[in-house]
């Protein structure tokens, strides 16, 4: 793996803390946001419209993802010991160990892009290269925690293997082929984590000295925030929810924070192309 670059420092005098308080109305929003997206999955998976419930599948993993994150973080407004918990559960409905993810993802942010950052290196991949190598990234990461973990996190990591196993051993024996498809459809998508959660929002920053990319506009919205990721980078106690006005203020309060901004992606990106449409010369209209 390339040397790490020089990390992106938490620029002073940003007004920031005010945004981290999590109000329960928000912690129930945050704990809801995958059901609708699983309930749906699983409807149209039961239906005769079940190959469209890889759409669902594909929501659903996504806010589960927000949701993990959150927990990683703390920043659900719980008791840590809830964050574990969720974490366990999460491993459960989404077939993967979400405590190796959560100790990565933490040395992700202590390490970013370093020979110890066992998350980001997926970042200096090709598109191709990390396609391919999505089915290693899930047991990589749980080699890593393992390893390097010590006898807390070993014991998470257990516990996570012993909720996916019997969520898998109960879902097999159901025969309902809504959770044999859902099963499938989480499977696929432990492939695809190291491109979507991690290679699209850090490709082409490795060597910069950006903490990652961050999309502005109606792609960030579908997103479910989770493009935001420069910001998060540098404010990891800002909760998802919180992340778009973060980024306002960065892009006012600080010079050159909006210019330097990498897209996640930039055709989708309403500040993207309102600059370069202001940047377009203005042709003058012929004489006579």
């Amino acid at each position: 793996m390339c040397d790490a670059h020089a990390k992106e420092t938490p620029p002073k005098g940003v007004n920031w803390r005010d945004l981290t308080p999590v109000g329960r109305s928000q912690t129930l929003i945050e704990l809801s946001l995958p059901l609708p997206w699983l309930a749906l999955s699983w409807w149209l998976y039961a239906s005769a419209f079940w190959p469209l419930g890889a759409i669902g599948s594909f929501m659903y993993f996504l806010c589960a993802l927000r949701l993990n994150h959150e927990a990683i973080h703390s920043n659900l407004g719980l008791p840590r010991r809830w964050d574990i918990v969720i974490l366990h559960a999460l491993s459960g409905a989404m077939c993967g160990c979400n405590c190796s993810v959560a100790w990565s993802h933490l040395q992700h942010h202590r390490h970013a892009m370093g020979p110890k950052d066992h998350e980001g290196k997926c970042g200096e991949m090709g598109a191709l290269e990390v396609l391919l190598y999505g089915p290693r990234f899930p047991i990589e990461l749980i080699r890593a925690a393992w390893t390097n973990g010590g006898p807390k996190w070993r014991w998470r990591l257990m516990t996570d293997g012993v909720v996916v196993v019997l969520v898998v051993l109960a879902s097999l024996a159901s025969g309902l082929t809504f959770l044999l498809l859902h099963l499938a459809a989480m499977a696929m998508a432990q492939c695809l984590t190291a491109f979507f959660a991690v290679w699209i929002t850090h490709q082409g920053t490795a060597h910069t000295w950006l903490a990652g990319r961050s999309q502005r506009g109606p792609m960030a919205r579908v997103a479910y925030l989770m493009f935001y990721h420069r910001e998060h980078h540098l404010f990891p106690k800002v909760p998802v929810s919180r992340l778009p006005e973060l980024a306002k203020r960065l892009d006012a309060q600080v010079p050159g924070y909006a210019d330097s901004r990498q897209p996640v992606v930039p055709w989708l990106d309403t500040s993207v192309r309102a600059s370069r449409e202001n940047a377009r010369p203005v042709r003058s209209a012929p004489s006579g």
